[in-house]
């Protein structure tokens, strides 16, 4: 099972925001994120997995700072210690900098590099929030696996309507080109040093007068 929340902490936009029901569900939610999934915990304490999906194109930069309380918040509410604490730190880093080594126990993750591990102060529990993100609750059972594949087909799909389209333009181009080299060799053809008038066309064997 899979909870799934939405922030609509930053208007117009809204954010899906989702989590594993337990380590084996943050198993598989390790093994098929998506490229822009951003993955968040409670520093050195048990929490939730919580993953904040963002749309194509953007990264861990482009994160409202609504959006990303949210999902601090979200973590701090979901661990046993931590919601109990004030002043705790959430890291979070993309989901492709998640390191899952054969040696781990289910659940467990590390990172391929420290430096794109970013964290955010939590001060105490903002009721407000959860609340809020409660009320959008869902529970569902995904298929990992079928979603990630589908996706990775889809951008397979966009990938070559890209080629498509780049390969067009660049025979518009050649087509373009072309003419216009055929107009110049036309324009040079009647410049005025190479026009010759029906006079000067005659010879002089036809010159019987």
């Amino acid at each position: 099972m899979v909870f799934y929340f939405t922030s609509n902490a930053s208007p117009p936009e809204t954010y899906t925001i989702y989590m594993g029901l337990d380590k084996f569900e943050n198993e598989d939610l390790i093994k098929w994120g998506f490229p822009e999934d951003i993955w968040f915990h409670v520093d050195k304490l048990s929490s939730a997995h919580v993953y904040l999906r963002l749309p194509k194109g953007k990264n861990i930069e482009a994160i409202p700072q609504d959006v990303l309380i949210d999902c601090a918040q979200l973590v701090k509410a979901n661990s046993i210690q931590g919601n109990k604490m004030n002043n705790i730190t959430v890291v979070y880093t993309p989901w492709s900098n998640l390191k899952k080594t054969a040696d781990m126990d289910i659940g467990q993750i590390g990172f391929h590099s420290d430096k794109a591990v970013k964290t955010v102060k939590v001060e105490k529990r903002r009721n407000e929030i959860i609340n809020r993100l409660n009320k959008t609750k869902k529970e569902l059972f995904p298929d990992f696996r079928e979603e990630r594949e589908e996706r990775d087909r889809q951008d397979r799909e966009e990938a070559k309507k890209h080629m498509r389209e780049q390969k067009n333009r660049e025979k518009e181009e050649e087509k373009r080109r072309k003419e216009e080299a055929a107009l110049r060799d036309y324009s040079t053809l009647l410049t005025e040093d190479k026009m010759r008038s029906n006079r000067e066309c005659i010879s002089d064997e036809d010159d019987f007068m």
